[in-house]
């Protein structure tokens, strides 16, 4: 192992791929460390494709799972829209930022469990807003206050199906005979008399001293005789919804921070609400930083295609935010400045420039205008170099994301999700773990975000397919899992894009069949392969 680890140091070159701010892997050492050959350890491109068989220069694959033996994916040249990687970037780097042009003392990067809890603190130390809309136009917002009922439910006895209200032993004498019976929304019908019976519609209020509710498919009315005859046993109260049965008047029906969906507008309706007191949605302004970014069109001349201010916005729609349209700055320090201390948002979310080279301006303009950072680095991989920082005590918040697609989709779902959920009111999601198909290898001192896959047996896939297309075989038996996809390099979006979700694994990595927390991507479904059935 020693000599192993000696190769690896002597060949590897110390800096951090360059313009990302975030350096490739140290070198890795499982459980059982095993020498590795002596081209992995080198920068030479091709001895790297041999060793690494996702590196995307080779040809396409409808696999995207991760190999048996894929090392960790260091960080590529591009800060935006890149998807091949640098030969440079499995590099290890004595400091995640490289030289410090603008003299920031060096701080320890968070923990990336802890950066997450920062950010939901961030974001209820805000005082809650309270904002009451009818109820159609309430869907989506999030509840300020608990729902409590205004009325029983049901409010007074009614028939839970169409047939006949009785009272007492059979068989009854049919009380108007050549009339509709009692419907529902007619007022408060007479007392039934022992022995009689009356035709009933669902939902209608139940007469006073009815024993039961006959379905008309289980009763024979004899005509000739004006009798009707049970063709079962009849048991007191049957088919009779009781007032007050589903809740009282006054009972908690929901907690505050519960996402208003049409099926809590049906609940408060019927608990006798007109409108609803909601947390207005978090405003959120998207600043994408970068010169050579292109909105449109093939990359050329040392521009590439802006894969982050596509995706930035609906992505925090999906959180529940509400987005403004991403401006485009370039680097240019003034313009963030002036965007920064302009803006009405709740939050800003910044792309690019968190790093610490010639154009990364995200630090000093933060320091130049007094912001607080919360989180400066988080001990995360891809995305390393993100931040979350308060500009003011009346806020708004601001969160750098590297430049990297992958690494900020992990900042998003490390400090932005967190924060929005806070600033929203939402009840935060419990965490929750699930057995990984294949062995993830880890950094040695990070968490590493992963794209999977969920699987069960003959589970369909996303767009359409088999999640076996993107998934492989799978295990037998049926039993949930997740399956890491490969393309998951900090510069590449391929893993994500047909990916459910992100795994969060531990240093050093995890063994097949180990159980890791998984967090869920915004749009997709809940998570039935944690309940085995939707019940």
């Amino acid at each position: 192992m020693a000599q192993a680890l000696a190769l690896v140091s002597r060949q590897a070159p110390a800096g951090a791929a360059a313009g990302t701010g975030e350096p490739g892997p140290e070198p890795q050492v499982s459980d059982q460390a095993r020498p590795q050959p002596a081209s992995w350890a080198g920068n030479d491109p091709s001895a790297r494709r041999q060793a690494d068989p996702a590196t995307p220069s080779q040809p396409p694959q409808a696999d995207l799972t991760t190999p048996p033996h894929h090392p960790y994916s260091g960080s590529s040249t591009h800060r935006a829209g890149a998807n091949s990687p640098d030969p440079a970037a499995h590099s290890p780097a004595p400091h995640r930022d490289g030289p410090a042009p603008h003299d920031r003392p060096h701080r320890p990067a968070t923990p990336w469990d802890e950066a997450r809890a920062v950010a939901a603190r961030a974001g209820r130390a805000v005082p809650p807003r309270t904002v009451r809309l009818p109820l159609d136009q309430a869907l989506g917002q999030v509840l300020a206050e608990p729902l409590a009922a205004l009325t029983d439910l049901p409010p007074f006895d009614t028939s839970a199906m169409d047939g006949w209200a009785v009272a007492g032993p059979g068989p009854w004498t049919i009380r108007d005979k050549d009339d509709e019976g009692i419907l529902a929304g007619h007022a408060t019908p007479a007392p039934l008399p022992d022995g009689d019976a009356v035709r009933i519609a669902t939902g209608a209020r139940i007469p006073a001293d009815v024993t039961a509710v006959i379905r008309t498919e289980h009763a024979h009315a004899d005509a000739a005789k004006g009798l009707l005859h049970a063709q079962r046993q009849v048991h007191p109260g049957q088919d009779i919804r009781p007032r007050g049965q589903e809740c009282r008047s006054g009972d908690g029906l929901l907690p505050a921070g519960t996402l208003v969906t049409p099926a809590v507008l049906g609940l408060a309706a019927a608990a006798g609400y007109d409108e609803l007191p909601t947390r207005p949605r978090p405003r959120v302004d998207v600043l994408v930083l970068g010169d050579e970014l292109l909105t449109a069109g093939l990359p050329h001349d040392g521009l590439i295609r802006d894969a982050l201010g596509p995706m930035i916005g609906p992505w925090l729609r999906a959180l529940g935010a509400e987005v403004s349209a991403p401006r485009r700055l370039g680097d240019d320090a003034e313009a963030l400045r002036q965007a920064l201390t302009g803006s009405e948002a709740d939050l800003i979310v910044t792309t690019g420039g968190t790093a610490a080279g010639p154009v990364d301006h995200v630090h000093p303009v933060l320091a130049r205008i007094g912001a607080e950072l919360l989180v400066d680095g988080v001990a995360v991989r891809p995305g390393h170099p993100m931040l979350l920082a308060r500009l003011g005590a009346g806020g708004p918040y601001l969160v750098g994301l590297p430049g990297n697609p992958l690494a900020a989709v992990s900042g998003l779902l490390t400090l932005a999700e967190p924060l929005l959920r806070g600033l929203a009111g939402r009840t935060p999601e419990a965490p929750y773990r699930v057995a990984v198909r294949d062995e993830v290898h880890g950094h040695p001192h990070d968490t590493r975000l992963v794209p999977v896959v969920h699987r069960t047996a003959a589970a369909p896939g996303p767009a359409g397919g088999s999640a076996s297309h993107l998934a492989g075989t799978g295990t037998g038996g049926g039993a949930d899992h997740v399956v890491p996809l490969h393309y998951n390099g900090p510069a590449m979006l391929r893993g994500v894009a047909a990916a459910d979700g992100l795994a969060v694994v531990e240093p050093g990595g995890v063994r097949s069949g180990t159980e890791v927390e998984i967090l869920d991507l915004p749009w997709a479904p809940a998570t039935p392969w944690t309940e085995g059935c939707f019940t």
